[in-house]
C-alpha cells in the first residue's frame, strides 16, 4: 500500500511537470513570460517542500510515539519545535506518556508487592489460570504438599495424582475445607477468585491446621484422661486394701470351700493392678515432659531400641536391617523420649507385618533424616486420615496411644515426620532432623 507521503509527492511532482509543461507552449514564444513561470514554478516547489515537511513531521512523531507504545517504552518524549500544531500534539503525546509511565511504575510496584507478598506468605497460595492450570504456587503450599514446584506448573489440577489436589478440584469458590496430610498435618483449604480481563481466575488458600488441632485435641483428651484416672485410682486404691487385708486375714481361709474365693480374690487384685497401669499409660501422654535435649547419638541410641525389640522380631520371623554410617549420627534430643518414640514406631512396624518379614531402617548423614519402612499389610485411605488421632487404632486390643505419644514427643522436639503407605504396599515412617515443624 502506497504511504501518504509517496502520494503527496507524487502528486506535488505531476502538477509542477504538468505545469511546466504548459508553460512551455504557452510562452514559448516569449522568453520573459517563460523564465518568469519557471521562477514562479521553482517557488512553488520549494513552497511545497517546505509545506511537505511541516505537515509529515507531526506524522513522524506521531509513528515514533506508536512505536514506542507498541514496544512499552515509555521513557521516549518530544522536545517543542516551536510550531504551534505540531507543539500542540507534542504536548499531548508527552502528557499522556507521562501519565502512563507513572501508570505502570504504580502497577510494577503493586505486583512487586504482591509477588513478595505471596512468596512470603505463612499461609499457602495456589494460583490458576482460566483452564485451572497451576499457574503459580508460592514456597509455604510447596513446603506444606512436600513436592516440587516444575512437577506442578502447568499441569491441569485435575490431573495430578495426589489426593489433595482431588479435594482442591471439588471445592466450590468460597468454600472450605479441612484434611488431614501425611498422617499428622491437618490443612484448611479455600477456594476464591479474582476477575482477570473480564474472566474469573480461581486461587486456593491453604492454612496449617495442625499445631491448633493438636492442641484442642489434647486439652480435651487430657482432661478425659485426668477425669478417668483420678476416678480410677481412688476406686483401685480402697478395693485393692480390702482386698489385701482380706486376704491376709487367714481365719476366713481356715474354713473349708473358701479357696476358689480366695483365687477369685488374687485375680481381682491383680486385674486391678493391670487397670492401674492401663490408665498410667493413659496419664503419661498427658504428663510427657518437656524434652532436655543434649547431644545425642542417634545410631547407638538405634542399635540398642533393635537390640531391645530384637527379641520379639525375632519370635514373628521378621529381620530388622539397619543402615547406618560408620561414624556417629549426633542429634540434640532427649535420649530417653525419642527411646521411647523409637520402641513405639517399630513396635507398630512389627505387628504390621504379624509375621515373616523385615523392617529397614536407613539413617542418612546427608540429609538427616532417618525412615522405618516396613512391608506389612499397609495403610488404607480411611486409616491415613485417622493416623496420629487420640485413641484411634487398627489392633483390636490397641488403646491407640503409641502414635500419639510418637507425633507428641517428636513435636516437642521440633522434628518434621510423616507416615505414608498404600494398602498392602507396607508402610515409611519418615523423620527430618533438620526441617523444623512448629509447636
Amino acid at each position: 500500500m502506497m504511504k501518504l507521503r509517496t502520494k503527496f509527492i507524487l502528486f506535488v511532482g505531476i502538477i509542477h511537470v504538468l505545469t511546466l509543461a504548459l508553460t512551455y507552449y504557452i510562452f514559448k514564444e516569449n522568453k520573459t513570460y517563460f523564465i518568469l513561470a519557471e521562477v514562479f514554478v521553482i517557488l512553488s516547489l520549494v513552497i511545497s517542500w517546505s509545506l511537505y515537511r511541516q505537515l509529515i513531521q507531526p506524522l513522524k512523531f506521531l509513528m515514533t510515539g506508536i512505536e514506542a507504545i507498541k514496544d512499552q517504552d515509555f521513557n521516549i518524549e518530544f522536545l517543542p519545535t516551536g510550531k504551534y500544531e505540531v507543539d500542540q500534539m507534542i504536548g499531548v503525546y508527552n502528557q499522556m506518556i507521562t501519565q502512563l509511565r507513572a501508570e505502570r511504575t504504580i502497577q510494577e510496584q503493586q505486583h512487586f508487592f504482591l509477588e513478595k507478598l505471596i512468596n512470603t506468605s505463612p499461609t499457602g497460595i495456589i494460583i490458576l489460570d482460566f483452564d485451572n492450570h497451576i499457574q503459580q504456587i508460592n514456597p509455604k503450599a510447596l513446603q506444606l504438599l512436600q513436592l516440587e514446584e516444575r512437577g506442578l506448573l502447568k499441569h491441569k489440577i485435575d490431573n495430578l495424582p495426589d489426593a489433595i489436589f482431588q479435594h482442591i478440584a471439588l471445592l466450590k469458590t468460597g468454600e472450605t475445607k479441612t484434611i488431614r496430610l501425611a498422617g499428622h498435618t491437618t490443612i484448611k483449604l479455600q477456594r476464591s477468585h479474582f476477575i482477570d480481563r473480564g474472566f474469573p481466575r480461581h486461587f486456593v488458600m491453604m492454612e496449617e491446621m495442625t499445631a491448633e488441632i493438636i492442641a484442642a485435641e489434647k486439652n480435651a483428651y487430657g482432661k478425659v484422661i485426668r477425669m478417668m484416672a483420678h476416678e480410677v485410682n481412688n476406686t483401685i486404691g480402697p478395693v485393692n486394701s480390702i482386698i489385701q487385708s482380706a486376704m491376709a486375714t487367714d481365719a476366713l481361709w481356715q474354713v473349708p470351700g473358701t479357696t476358689p474365693l480366695h483365687d477369685a480374690l488374687q485375680v481381682a487384685m491383680e486385674r486391678n493392678y493391670n487397670l492401674n497401669i492401663f490408665m498410667r499409660n493413659f496419664a503419661d501422654l498427658v504428663k510427657l515432659p518437656e524434652p532436655r535435649k543434649t547431644q545425642t547419638d542417634l545410631r547407638k541410641l538405634l542399635q540398642n531400641v533393635l537390640t531391645l525389640m530384637g527379641i520379639t522380631a525375632a519370635d514373628r520371623h521378621i529381620l530388622l536391617k539397619f543402615d547406618h554410617p560408620e561414624t556417629p549420627f549426633y542429634i540434640m534430643a532427649d535420649e530417653q523420649l525419642m527411646e521411647q518414640a523409637f520402641v513405639n514406631i517399630i513396635k507398630n512396624a512389627i505387628e504390621a507385618i504379624e509375621e515373616n518379614g523385615e523392617i529397614n531402617i536407613v539413617l542418612n548423614t546427608n540429609a538427616r533424616s532417618i525412615s522405618i519402612q516396613d512391608n506389612g499389610r499397609g495403610i488404607s485411605e480411611t486409616e491415613s486420615e485417622l493416623l496420629f488421632t487420640p485413641f484411634f487404632s487398627t489392633k483390636k486390643e490397641g488403646q491407640g496411644i503409641g502414635l500419639t505419644l510418637v507425633r507428641e514427643i517428636l513435636i516437642k522436639h521440633g522434628f518434621a515426620f510423616s507416615l505414608k503407605g498404600g494398602e498392602g504396599n507396607g508402610a515409611v515412617f519418615s523423620i527430618n532432623f533438620s526441617d523444623k515443624i512448629v509447636n
